[in-house]
């Protein structure tokens, strides 16, 4: 069925819709198996925020670069800061890393080394720094605290130190940046991960204080998984802070959004789009939520792809927002199970794609900026201007 639809809302709709893209995936990323680098890529945070720059001024919507710490350190943040919003960028969170150093072998906040738990703490402390500096909305905090063997630890010990180190990063972090708190259901350990689901983030987000709340990485979960309904309850109780978009057909693969299952991200945002028109908790939930995009690109091209995340990510913002939500209520209100799905796929069927060209026209930019960028010349022109130098990576 054609949806016939108000394409000045629409347009309004996309002037709101705001994503944040990572730092690190304009850097060369690769698997334990091989990183694969690319010509032209960024050698420091500055000319990581260059590329960023690059795919919202073809996008206009994109302004709002994450950080990753240590990968991004610099000596003056305060200068990065405005080297950003020279660029027409802002920094958007900051990641904090307690992964990669030898002492986290076996955990890092949750150690039951106090020495560790320590250093961890220090570098939360640091990366609240940074978030003052930069003018940060949140600090974002993924573990890969965990297990390897039974008996190795014990769980409830691992939980309260992890209760008590969120609510002392929490206490330190400059209002009003949010403590978002992520889950990842496996990896690294093998036996167990202390934050493995968004039931034990959301007690951790809530128990770290009224600023903690929960991160949705779409490729965190097991599969069959309903990421929807997660979305759904999280929204409903008010703690729900950002996402981690990207795509997945195996485990954590950080592919282009909506590159392999389009349809879950649009039933995501379909719940995102229905929460945030209440006047509810979860209404007041769904307005304040991050879309930061988690995104490791190992053999395509960095810009070319966040371009191409950008805009699923608004085609299918707007197909959400396409929904009838008073027929929807109705027929799932009498029971009507095939018009509530038609009602949904009406929406999800509806090619959006000439209402974007029309809204970009609109502000000056191409109709379809990856061909833009595709055939300007600036991925050349890049490579060759950072021929020297050593490239950024995980490091």
């Amino acid at each position: 069925m054609s949806i016939e639809f108000d394409e000045a809302r629409l347009r309004a709709v996309l002037d709101a819709f705001v994503v944040e893209l990572p730092s690190w995936g304009f850097s060369n990323t690769g698997t334990r198996f091989r990183v694969f680098p690319q010509p032209g890529t960024p050698r420091d945070a500055f000319e990581k925020l260059d590329d960023a720059a690059t795919v919202h001024r073809y996008t206009a919507a994109a302004p709002l670069v994450s950080l990753h710490i240590p990968w991004d350190r610099v000596d003056d943040f305060a200068a990065l800061r405005a080297y950003a919003e020279e660029r027409s960028l802002r920094v958007g969170a900051i990641n904090s890393n307690t992964f990669q150093d030898e002492e986290y072998r076996l955990g890092s906040l949750a150690n039951p080394d106090r020495a560790v738990r320590a250093r961890a703490m220090a570098h939360m402390e640091q990366c609240c720094d940074i978030v003052a500096a930069t003018g940060a909305h949140a600090l974002k905090v993924w573990l890969g605290d965990g297990t390897n063997y039974p008996g190795q630890d014990d769980f409830r010990a691992r939980k309260h130190r992890l209760m008590d180190a969120l609510r002392a990063v929490h206490d330190v972090l400059p209002e009003p940046a949010r403590l978002l708190v992520e889950y990842k259901f496996y990896e690294p350990a093998f036996y167990h991960t202390d934050i493995q689901d968004w039931g034990t983030a959301m007690l951790l987000a809530r128990h770290a204080g009224e600023r903690g709340r929960v991160v949705v990485d779409l490729g965190h979960h097991a599969h069959g998984v309903n990421i929807e309904q997660i979305v759904a309850v999280l929204l409903d109780e008010g703690v729900l802070g950002a996402f981690d978009l990207n795509d997945r057909k195996y485990g954590d693969d950080d592919l282009i959004a909506g590159s392999v299952n389009p349809y879950q991200l649009f039933l995501i945002f379909n719940e995102l789009v229905g929460a945030g028109l209440e006047s509810s908790a979860a209404g007041a939930s769904a307005r304040g939520v991050a879309y930061m995009v988690d995104q490791a690109h190992n053999i395509e091209p960095k810009v070319p792809a966040m371009i191409r995340t950008v805009t699923a990510l608004q085609e299918h913002w707007v197909k959400a927002n396409l929904v009838d939500r008073g027929v929807l209520a109705a027929a799932q209100q009498s029971g009507d199970i095939i018009a509530a799905n038609e009602c949904l796929k009406d929406a999800y069927d509806t090619d959006v794609r000439p209402l974007l060209a029309r809204w970009r026209e609109a502000r000056g930019l191409a109709a379809d900026p990856l061909t833009a960028y595709l055939t300007s010349g600036e991925a050349e022109a890049r490579a060759e201007r950072r021929r020297d130098g050593v490239a950024a990576g995980w490091a």
